[in-house]
């Protein structure tokens, strides 16, 4: 490209961004300004503090608090003149774009090492490889709160309660007491024993010395391990056995702030560094087993490895052939698409859906069938475009029946879930054919097109639909006498107003060509006694008609779904809310992706090699004190 042409680009680009910044100037100066201006303004924010293109910089974090606000309609506030949808959209678009592109401009940062509490299910899992030991326990610890982007692994809500502490220490001492009736348990603990040559005392400092780089999940110095020895000594003194002895003192080691948590060595640097070798082995685990890291990983970190990204990209083939990262498809797949919710209040009415509540093998068919499908796809390295549309499904005979197909499945596939291809026109290509999905987007009791288009624009394209206003009338049913109506029908009511309609009009088309299945994900073709109406129509003119077009309207948006799929998994992944630095990561990974043909393992590769899980951020300098 000749120069000119190019400094006439950069000159128009320059130009462009400052005509958008007067826009949205104009705009808050025509809405706001009024509540925000002077000593009196409302919340203490005055539109001076974002006056300043620099200030899309300095103060990211309130551009962005605002244009959220704004989206939600929680400003103006209610009564006063509110700009249209169009506008606001135009300024969200603006805001996102001009403050990313800055926090950017200085490449890809790693984000800060955050010490996080094993959540409870993280716990369990690290009892059961280091003890050996095949039981659940998680279900005796609280329930863990979700942060981040939406997972229960997010360092912001781990915190230790004075629940939590009471609860470890019963668990210590129930493990420790299982353990030593438990041969393999018990052969894990006691790796050497009293013998000639050997006192109880030297056993017991070699059982300690072996115990604790695992449980800690690093190197240990022999100085960390003398506070239990010294609880083995008290043990002995009060005429315990040597096993109770030993056994007393490693509860103590499970209720250790080094096993509860994952704590990083703190980088006192000014500058980001490559993390430790044993905290990334630890990262790689939790991520991909949520549990502890096993002797391969331990041996890689120890022979100075884990860095290499070839090496990484190995281990996340490895890793997800093992039979742990069940785990990590279960946990990941029932946040990201709030299937969890089912076995709570998003249950079918059992009352009008008899067969889901007294069958138990079908609701467990259903629970795990997004699962599986979602290892599947890891596991063959598929597009991830078969989350929107794919041509096999985990099937079952319970959910042959419950689907009225006939599918590929073998005599001695009876019961078990298998991978399965799908008959044409089957409509169950994808999460949008899973009767959990479908469930956990409908009420109890019948179906919502909203609820279903809000799950899409969520779960799936991350574009989520503003709350609804306040005071918003339930759906009416037909007067007495009159025919019943179908949702559709009684949806009309909402669209005839045009504060409604304008969130309506983007999220029910989604949740329309949906009409055909009910709250179970069975098919239908009536409802109310009347043909299900699945046509739907876009508000940029796009036009559909049930499930099968619907996959093709989504797919032509897979970026949209990569992208929020990427948000998501790093996230999990880091077990921490994303940043706006984080937004350059999800660039470069995304990128990525896409060169390799939408490829599902190059997604976790890029995630598992990329700048934030691998190193650390420096320590911040400390702040100027403010001069009064």
């Amino acid at each position: 490209m000749p120069v000119r042409w190019l400094i006439f680009l950069i000159l128009s680009a320059k130009g462009l961004a400052a005509q958008t910044f007067e826009a949205s100037q104009a705009l808050m100066r025509q809405y706001c300004e009024k509540c925000h201006q002077d000593k009196g303004a409302a919340g203490g924010f005055r539109l001076s503090r974002v006056a300043t293109e620099e200030s899309l910089s300095t103060d990211a974090a309130k551009w962005l608090s605002l244009t959220r606000r704004m989206t939600n309609g929680e400003m103006p506030p209610k009564g006063s003149p509110a700009p249209p949808i169009e506008a606001r959209e135009a300024f969200a678009k603006f805001v996102e774009t001009s403050v990313h592109a800055r926090a950017c401009a200085a490449g890809i940062q790693p984000g800060k090492s955050l010490i996080r509490r094993l959540n409870r299910d993280e716990y369990a899992a690290t009892v059961r490889d280091l003890l050996d030991m095949h039981m659940d326990i998680a279900r005796t610890l609280p329930l863990d709160g979700a942060g981040g982007e939406g997972f229960d692994n997010a360092a912001e809500t781990l915190f230790l309660s004075p629940l939590h502490s009471e609860k470890y220490l019963d668990l210590a001492k129930f493990a420790m007491e299982f353990a030593s009736k438990e041969f393999k348990s018990h052969e894990r603990i006691f790796v050497v024993k009293p013998g000639p040559g050997v006192t109880p005392e030297q056993a017991a400092r070699t059982i300690i010395k072996v115990f604790l780089p695992r449980a800690f999940r690093r190197p240990v110095a022999d100085a960390e391990g003398l506070p239990y020895l010294d609880l083995f000594r008290a043990a002995q003194k009060q005429g315990e056995t040597f096993e109770a002895s030993v056994l007393f003192a490693l509860r103590a080691v499970l209720v250790s702030p080094n096993f509860l948590f994952r704590v990083e060595p703190a980088n006192t640097s000014p500058s980001p560094r490559p993390l430790d070798q044993y905290s990334l082995a630890s990262r790689l685990s939790y991520f991909l087993w949520g549990s502890m890291p096993d002797e391969l990983l331990f041996d890689l970190a120890a022979k100075g490895k884990l860095q290499d990204p070839e090496i990484l990209k190995q281990m996340v083939r490895i890793m997800l052939r093992n039979d742990r990262s069940m785990g990590f498809a279960e946990r990941f797949t029932e946040q990201w698409l709030h299937t969890r919710e089912l076995s709570h209040n998003k249950a079918p009415d059992a009352k009008l859906f008899p067969e889901m509540a007294k069958d138990e093998d079908l609701r467990s068919d259903i629970r795990y069938q997004p699962i599986m499908f979602f290892r599947e796809v890891f596991l063959q390295n598929l597009s991830l475009e078969y989350f929107l549309d794919s041509q096999h499904t985990i099937g079952t005979r319970k959910l042959e029946r419950h689907f009225g197909l006939k599918l590929a499945l073998r005599p001695n596939q009876t019961s078990q879930p298998h991978w399965v291809p799908l008959p044409e026109n089957s409509n169950r290509g994808g999460l949008l054919g899973m009767p959990a999905v479908l469930t956990v987007s409908s009420y109890p009791y019948r179906t919502s097109p909203v609820l279903r288009g809000a799950w899409i624009l969520e779960s799936l394209l991350g574009t989520p639909p503003p709350p609804p206003p306040a005071n918003v009338p339930p759906l009416e049913d037909a007067p007495g006498g009159a025919a019943p109506k179908s949702v559709r029908e009684r949806l009309a009511q909402h669209r005839e107003n045009a504060v409604c309609a304008s969130c309506h009009s983007r999220i029910d088309p989604f949740g329309f060509a949906l009409e055909n299945y009910d709250v179970t994900g069975k098919w239908r073709g009536e409802e109310a006694g009347k043909p299900i109406d699945a046509s739907a129509e876009l508000i940029d003119g796009t036009k559909f008609s049930g499930p099968a077009e619907l996959r093709k309207v989504l797919l032509d948006r897979k970026d949209l779904f990569v992208r929020n799929l990427t948000n998501k998994l790093l996230g999990y992944a880091l077990g921490r809310g994303l940043t706006l630095q984080d937004s350059c990561t999800v660039d470069a990974i995304v990128a990525k992706v896409k060169e390799n043909n939408y490829s599902s393992r190059t997604l976790l590769e890029e995630i598992v090699t990329s700048v934030p899980f691998r190193n650390q951020a420096g320590m911040p300098a400390p702040k100027e004190p403010v001069k009064r």
